[in-house]
């Protein structure tokens, strides 16, 4: 089952990579692996938190 859309993708697969890359390029900062969490969810294209506020950024599926 797939909640986040095409743009939302994107857009949390560069912002994981952006805060990851705080751990091993950057200021070398543990808070860098929050971006896990955001990378995770746009390459599975489903977010847990979507799911419980109802929210969905994709196109619905067709209906039968």
């Amino acid at each position: 089952m797939k909640n986040v859309g095409s743009v939302d993708r994107a857009l949390r697969v560069v912002v994981g990579l952006a805060l990851l890359s705080l751990v091993f390029v950057g200021p070398h900062t543990a808070w860098g692996w929050i971006g896990v969490v955001p990378l995770l969810t746009g390459l599975v294209s489903f977010c847990p938190l979507y799911t419980v506020l109802g929210i969905r950024t994709c196109p619905a599926p067709p209906k039968r």
